[in-house]
C-alpha cells in the first residue's frame, strides 16, 4: 500500500486517514499554508504549523485547528507525520509522511531563497516528492531580492517626486509583508489596503516583526499622507477606492512580470519580477536535494516540466489537482 494516493477529494493517506490540502470537504485535513487554494473552508478538523494557524483562523473563521511545530513528529494512525519549512510564506510547510518505511513529501508551494520573513526552505529526503511547477520554465529566473528592492524604491521615489501616489499590487498574505520589509520608509509612508492590513494585524499579534504601516480604508485622507506607497491586492488597482488618491502610478509585483505579454495585459505602469514560488533553478535544486526518484508535478507548467524531469532521469508524472498558481491568492482576495 502506498503511503499517499491521489483521490477526487485530494491527496490521501489511508494509513492515517487524512488528506493533505484537500479541495473537497473531508474529516481531517493537514494544511501546508493559509492561501485559499490550499486551506479551504469545510473540513472537519485542520492540522497546520503554529505559525500558519492564526492567519488560517482569520481567513476561515471559527474552525478547529490543531498545531504542530516545525520538525515535530506526530503519529497519526499508522503514519508518522512532520511539517518542515517551505519558505513560501510565514508558517508554510512541506508535509513529510512515512508509512512502513516509505517516505513521501508533499511540498505545497515553496521557494528556496531566504526572504528574511519566512522560515527558510528545508530540503527533506524522501522516496516520493510532490512539487509545484508554477514557474517551471527556464525563462523564469529570479534576481536577488536586494536588486528588486532597489528597483521598487527607486520607482517609488520617482513617483513621489512627480507628485503621484505609488500603487503596488501584491497578494495579502506573504507577498505584501515581504515587500514591506524591502521598502525604504525614509521615502514616505507605507499605506495598506484593508485586506492587507487585517493580515498584518494577525501576524503582528503573533510576534512577527513588520514595518509600520497606515491602513488606507474607505474614509482614508490621502492628502494627509502624501508621497506614500500603497500596497493593495491586484484586483483593487484601478478601483473606485484607488482612484480617490488622484494622480498615481500602478505597478505589479509578481513572477509573471517576467513575461512581456502578461505585463501588457495587466496594464500597469511597471512590473517587478518577484515571487514567493521557486523559479526554474529553484525547482530543480529542491527536487535534487530530496534525492527522490519519483516526482509528482502539480499546478503550473506541468507537462513541460515533467518531460524535462524524465529526460534528466527522474521518474516524473503529472498530478492533477485543484491548486492554483500565483494568481490564486488575488482571485480569493
Amino acid at each position: 500500500m502506498s503511503a499517499l494516493t491521489f483521490t477526487p477529494a485530494g491527496i490521501y493517506c489511508e494509513a492515517g486517514d487524512f488528506y493533505i490540502d484537500p479541495w473537497k470537504p473531508v474529516d481531517r485535513a493537514l494544511i501546508t499554508h493559509g492561501h485559499a487554494d490550499h486551506a479551504r473552508w469545510g473540513m472537519g478538523s485542520y492540522l497546520a504549523t503554529d505559525v500558519a494557524a492564526p492567519v488560517m483562523r482569520h481567513r476561515l473563521g471559527d474552525v478547529s485547528i490543531d498545531t504542530v511545530r516545525y520538525g515535530e513528529a506526530l503519529s497519526i494512525g499508522g503514519a508518522t507525520v512532520s511539517f518542515h519549512p517551505a519558505g513560501h510564506v510565514p508558517g508554510s510547510a512541506q508535509i513529510r509522511v512515512e508509512v512502513a518505511g516509505e517516505v513521501w513529501v508533499a511540498s505545497g508551494d515553496y521557494k528556496v531563497v531566504d526572504d528574511g520573513l519566512s522560515t527558510p526552505f528545508e530540503p527533506v529526503k524522501c522516496h516520493h516528492f510532490i512539487t509545484e511547477s508554477t514557474f517551471g520554465l527556464p525563462v523564469f529566473r529570479w534576481q536577488a531580492q536586494d536588486v528588486i528592492a532597489a528597483q521598487i524604491n527607486d520607482w517609488w521615489a520617482g513617483c513621489k517626486a512627480a507628485g503621484k501616489t505609488a500603487f503596488l499590487g501584491c497578494y495579502a498574505l506573504g507577498k505584501a509583508q515581504r515587500l514591506m520589509s524591502m521598502l525604504n520608509p525614509e521615502i514616505g509612508p507605507i499605506l495598506t489596503h484593508t485586506a492587507i492590513e487585517n493580515t498584518n494585524a494577525v501576524m503582528r499579534a503573533q510576534g512577527i516583526a513588520l514595518p509600520d504601516t497606515v491602513q488606507a480604508g474607505a474614509d482614508f485622507d490621502h492628502k494627509a499622507h502624501t508621497g506614500g506607497l500603497v500596497l493593495a491586492p491586484p484586483s483593487a488597482l484601478g478601483s473606485a477606492w484607488a482612484r480617490k488618491f488622484g494622480a498615481q502610478e500602478n505597478a505589479f509585483a509578481s513572477g509573471w512580470m517576467a513575461l512581456r505579454g502578461i505585463r501588457r495585459r495587466r496594464a500597469g505602469d511597471r512590473g517587478f519580477v518577484i515571487s514567493d514560488h521557486a523559479d526554474w533553478s529553484g525547482l530543480l535544486s529542491a527536487i535534487t536535494a530530496t534525492e527522490a526518484e519519483n516526482i509528482y508535478v502539480t499546478h503550473g507548467y506541468t507537462d513541460i516540466f515533467t518531460r524535462y524531469l524524465n529526460d534528466q532521469g527522474w521518474n516524473a508524472q503529472v498530478l492533477q489537482t485543484e491548486f492554483g498558481g500565483e494568481d490564486a491568492e488575488d482571485e480569493a482576495a
